[in-house]
């Protein structure tokens, strides 16, 4: 899968929004900015906003914002979950997390200033009235996939749920919250920029977003298992020390493979139904469903 001229152009664009916006803000504060996001991150999220837009014959440009945004709120996530109250981690794609690399407060700080930010990307800037109707859909998508309904919800759940033993539907539900709504949201942001596209095609999308979201977190449970702290970028074994509802822990590291397997499958059926060019998504979902980190 060769996406390296898209994470190119969004690394473009997620330096220059966290430069030239920001003359104003607190030196320290847009430095703790900058080490969340301009970090070598895998841009999985922006990436799908790229193959949807391709999938539904979309100019690039009109994507950069929302490949933007969904990045900032994922950096915003990981700088927040990271922190002691939450699941207390010092490691980040390789690096001491942002509380350690600077300070507790400052790291709170940071992550909401990156969902601000997100927001501010994502409501300006439109150059058509076209535009500006789709930018309002993608915000309130990103608003739900974000907020208690999302992925705020998702990762309440996810603590409460610790040294617990729930049954798998409720461990899947925590995860299409925690995990997988952003990634949906990354796969059906796109489609509010073609308003002509047939429902079935939109619940197609939506589809796919949801199978690939839930088994991307079964593949991360097992990695949390499998992986080397090298590779993977974070503490390896951090979820099962934390008493994490982990997927193949509860349920089997076999019964987690085919569970991602099951859902892969789910997934490609699903882009069937949408038409146009669909390499890509089903580039990423090879990516997604198979990575070693």
């Amino acid at each position: 899968m060769n996406t390296d001229h898209r994470v190119e152009r969004l690394e473009a664009e997620l330096k220059r929004h966290l430069e030239s916006r920001l003359e104003l803000a607190d030196q320290r504060l847009l430095e703790a900015m900058q080490y969340a996001v301009l970090n070598g991150g895998k841009r999985l999220r922006p990436l799908l906003v790229y193959a949807t837009g391709q999938a539904l014959d979309l100019d690039e440009a009109l994507l950069d914002a929302p490949a933007c945004a969904v990045e900032l709120i994922h950096c915003y996530s990981l700088v927040h979950d990271d922190l002691p109250a939450m699941d207390d981690d010092a490691l980040r794609r390789g690096r001491p997390t942002a509380h350690l690399a600077f300070d507790e407060a400052t790291a709170i700080l940071a992550g909401d200033a990156l969902q601000a930010l997100a927001f501010q990307i994502l409501g300006a800037g439109a150059r058509s009235d076209h535009e500006r109707i789709g930018r309002l859909a993608m915000v309130a998508e990103l608003a739900v996939a974000c907020g208690a309904a999302g992925m705020a919800g998702g990762q309440a759940k996810d603590l409460a749920m610790e040294h617990q033993k729930p049954d798998r539907s409720a461990v899947e539900t925590m995860f299409r919250l925690k995990t997988g709504a952003l990634i949906r949201a990354s796969v059906i942001m796109p489609a509010a920029l073609a308003p002509t596209l047939p429902r079935t095609q939109m619940q197609a999308l939506r589809d796919f977003g949801e199978h690939i979201g839930l088994a991307f977190q079964i593949r991360d449970d097992l990695l949390d298992i499998e992986g080397e702290t090298e590779v993977i970028g974070k503490q390896a074994g951090a979820d099962q020390a934390l008493g994490k509802a982990s997927w193949p822990a509860l349920f089997g590291i076999e019964a987690a493979r085919e569970r991602i397997n099951e859902l892969d499958a789910q997934a490609r059926a699903a882009l069937e139904k949408v038409g146009g060019d669909t390499s890509a998504l089903h580039a990423m979902a090879d990516y997604l469903l198979n990575r070693q980190a």
